[in-house]
């Protein structure tokens, strides 16, 4: 199978796929006689693994990871789990932080007056600054 037809059916495009092959992330391709790549079911696999799991935000390491324990037949579905619970925490920590960020910025907008003026509470709190430029003729 070619490339293309990998793309097709991961739903990756051909540039992600050298990507992954570049940082070792999947298992090398045969190559033809002609250096044209050659690739298997297994290929399929994990491609869709990585992509899926880039979906719901692992790492490029982390999906190093988890390809390393989808061709370990010994591997422990409670490890497995555990990572993907660890994630989900790491996901719910961006999430407060993040409404903390929103916040803030509804505050610095609510701050300000919107207008034609060059007196903007938002670029003030943002420097640190406490002064407007007309103080500045002190």
């Amino acid at each position: 199978m070619n490339i293309s037809d990998v793309a097709k059916r991961t739903g990756l495009t051909s540039k992600a796929i050298r990507f992954y092959e570049e940082k070792g992330l999947v298992t090398a391709p045969m190559r033809s006689e002609n250096g044209y790549r050659s690739y298997a079911q297994k290929h399929i696999e994990e491609l869709t693994l990585l992509r899926q799991a880039r979906q719901v935000g692992f790492t490029l390491d982390e999906c190093q990871e988890l390809v390393a324990l989808f061709h370990n037949p010994e591997r422990h579905s409670a490890d497995v789990k555990a990572r993907t619970l660890e994630k989900a925490a790491e996901i719910a920590r961006h999430i407060e932080e993040l409404k903390v960020m929103r916040q803030r910025l509804l505050t610095l907008a609510e701050s300000c007056p919107g207008d034609d003026g060059a007196n903007c509470p938002i670029i003030d709190n943002l420097s640190g600054c406490c002064h407007h430029p007309q103080d500045s003729r002190e």
